[in-house]
């Protein structure tokens, strides 16, 4: 009888404590411009070590410059397995005016 005594004041306890913090879960607003116009050229990609892969079958996407913080940052590669009718498209960079585009590599349906 003790324990159920006990474990329903602390069920009491945490459900006051929960509703003392204010916790309100809310889905992230996300909102699509596009990708960004840099003014600042990607640096010439990185020299990666290809080794062999983990799985027989896996293939290597290769490493590429992503825009972060207001600078560039080195994303290496990585060995992937494949998904079935589906393609690898590269990541790449895109001149584009004045600016440089970059477009986020992605799989594709054949």
């Amino acid at each position: 009888m003790k324990r159920i005594a006990f474990l329903v004041a602390g069920a009491a306890v945490v459900t006051s404590v929960a509703s003392l913090t204010g916790c309100v879960v809310e889905a992230p607003h996300h909102q699509y411009y596009g990708p960004a116009i840099v003014t600042v050229a990607p640096p010439a990609p990185q020299v990666e070590i290809i080794g062999a892969p983990p799985v027989a079958g896996h293939f290597w996407i290769e490493g590429a410059w992503f825009w972060e913080g207001g600078r560039h940052t080195w994303h290496p590669g990585h060995w992937e397995a494949p998904r079935p009718g589906y393609a690898w498209v590269p990541h790449r960079w895109e001149h584009v005016g004045g600016g440089w585009q970059f477009h986020e590599g992605h799989w594709a349906r054949h």
